[in-house]
């Protein structure tokens, strides 16, 4: 076995390896070439509208279909969101508001009803507890 070596470092042989600043701007020269004349910097400006943040009234919506489904109201309200946030999607916002204020309407109708009838049992059944106590 032969103990002959050779060395691959390129720096100055001075028998000191070169430091990492020294690999690293090597490096860095035969990646990139030499230095060349920079050109004037060019910027792109990208105008980005912000959107009207138009509520869709979906999370109330299915609320209102799980809880306080009067006469449908709280499902026809669950459908009017989902116009109204596929309207939204579509960047329709004048009929994507027009969908979501319906929904609102439907939504506040079917909570008060809701609302009405589940105060409304519950005085009954205070009223007829107490006439059937006495």
């Amino acid at each position: 076995m032969s103990r002959n070596s050779q060395r691959f470092l390129t720096g100055p042989q001075t028998g000191v390896p070169p430091s990492y600043e020294m690999l690293k701007e090597e490096h860095e020269v035969a990646v990139l070439g030499a230095p060349q004349v920079s050109a004037p910097v060019t910027t792109t400006v990208v105008n980005i509208q912000p959107e009207t943040a138009v509520p869709d009234h979906i999370v109330w919506s299915l609320f209102n279909t799980l809880f306080f489904n009067v006469c449908c109201l709280g499902f026809v309200a669950f459908a009017y969101s989902v116009k109204s946030r596929d309207r939204k999607m579509m960047r329709d916002l004048i009929g994507a508001q027009s969908y979501a204020s319906t929904a609102r309407c439907l939504n506040i109708w079917a909570l008060v009803l809701g609302l009405l009838i589940i105060f409304g049992v519950i005085l009954a059944a205070i009223t007829i507890s107490i006439i059937s106590v006495t």
